[in-house]
């Protein structure tokens, strides 16, 4: 009989897994952002009908983040987000069957049901595989994947539907999750039960889970009353509820800002409205980064990820000088401040459950922080639709500007290190 080969550090692997499944989860949902000139045009959807449509996956979404949280928690990881996967892939494909408004808003939100199991499904994964220590890189991995996939989405999406038409733009982005969903169930198992990690990775993985361990987080029943429960929660949950309107403008108006208010047409939207999706995923990485060398100037971890947290914070009111840039080119360097900072601060937000809740609540703790976030998000959403109608887009920029300064303040104020159980 054959021996399973052994694959070297292991752990990072996965961690591009999550990549690729949320580059995937991005390149799917900013499809709908790209060609929205061309729906408004075609299909006569207006502005506020858009920010609905918008706004429906929003809702599912948010409502759906504690639940594939929780199905997570309980089907397992390999299963769970599996199922995830299938789900919005199949949603995306029936966008290209819309007509209307209301058959995009109701496909919108099959796609937002789907969608909401990866960050859960990346916040337990990270917590399966990685020491605290490595959980920020890790997860700043996993993330870089939400600005790559709005990067791609731009020019890949553009070329579809200039080439083909919308519909079939829907159909091809649609169809890639299949294949991770292939390499996923053939590679991910937690390190326990994995036959391709090697003895000496395994070792390193449960000692360093025993540190956070040692600390005595309760086994008690009750995961969501366990959960909400804790001030430790609320200093996750607050914060994203106040970050999430950032990055809403960041990945579904973007393009249309730029066409409608800096004159650019689809062909320089392809080429040029990705770039603040790679400063996003800069910012990703960044997080690792600041959060480690905060950890290396002798911060413990938990004040490392504050410190990252405030560093990015200070970055958003960059975002200030986008309504009055001088050019488009301005515009988006602007924008690319914006998406840096966000995702700085949003990567470090995502790590935190991995670090405060026992590994068999942490996808549930994910998810509720989500919800908590999108509804951030949505409503932000509604009242971009009634700002660009009513005044324009210059108010926006000053509220997002300042938003994440207050969710900082939050976070330094609320969370602690977690109590050993009594």
């Amino acid at each position: 009989m054959t021996a399973i080969p052994k694959i070297k550090g292991l752990r990072w692997y996965i961690a591009v897994l999550l990549m690729l499944v949320t580059t995937i989860n991005y390149l799917d949902r900013t499809s709908l952002s790209v060609a929205a000139d061309t729906l408004t045009k075609q299909l006569n959807i207006s502005v506020m009908q858009f920010s609905w449509i918008i706004f429906c996956f929003q809702i599912c979404y948010a409502i759906m983040q504690p639940l594939s949280g929780r199905v997570i928690d309980w089907l397992n990881t390999r299963r769970g987000f599996s199922l995830a996967v299938i789900w919005w892939s199949i949603a995306n494909i029936l966008h290209a069957f819309a007509r209307t408004p209301f058959t995009f808003g109701l496909f919108r939100g099959l796609l937002g049901i789907g969608e909401a199991g990866n960050f859960p499904g990346i916040a337990k994964s990270v917590a399966e595989w990685f020491p605290p220590k490595e959980r920020a890189m890790a997860t700043g991995i996993a993330n870089v994947g939400s600005g790559t996939g709005a990067l791609i989405a731009m020019p890949l999406v553009a070329w579809i539907i200039l080439k083909f038409g919308w519909q079939e733009a829907f159909v091809f982005t649609g169809a890639i999750g299949f294949v991770w969903v292939a390499v996923w169930l053939l590679l991910y198992q937690p390190p326990e039960k994995n036959p391709f990690i090697t003895t000496e990775e395994l070792d390193y993985i449960h000692k360093g889970q025993k540190e956070l361990d040692a600390e005595g987080l309760t086994q008690e029943k009750g995961v969501w009353k366990l959960v909400l429960r804790q001030a430790n929660f609320w200093s996750i949950a607050i914060p994203r509820f106040l970050n999430e309107p950032a990055w809403t403008v960041v990945q579904y108006w973007i393009p249309l800002y730029l066409m409608t208010q800096r004159g650019m047409d689809l062909k320089q939207i392809a080429m040029f409205a990705w770039i603040p999706f790679l400063a996003a995923d800069a910012g990703c990485l960044a997080a690792g980064i600041f959060s480690m060398m905060y950890q290396k100037l002798g911060l413990s971890v938990l004040n490392a990820r504050k410190a990252t947290y405030t560093t990015a914070a200070l970055i958003m009111p960059c975002s200030l000088f986008i309504a009055k840039a001088p050019s488009a080119g301005w515009a988006i360097l602007w924008f690319c401040c914006a998406g840096f900072g966000h995702q700085c601060l949003s990567t470090t937000a995502l790590t935190l459950p991995a670090d405060l809740f026992p590994r068999r609540t942490v996808a549930t703790a994910s998810g509720l922080s989500g919800s908590a976030a999108l509804l951030g998000g949505m409503l932000f959403t509604l009242i971009i639709g009634w700002l660009v109608t009513t005044v324009g887009y210059g108010p926006i920029f000053v509220v997002i500007a300042f938003l994440d300064i207050i969710g900082s303040v939050v976070l330094w104020t609320l969370l602690r290190k977690p109590k050993a159980a009594s």
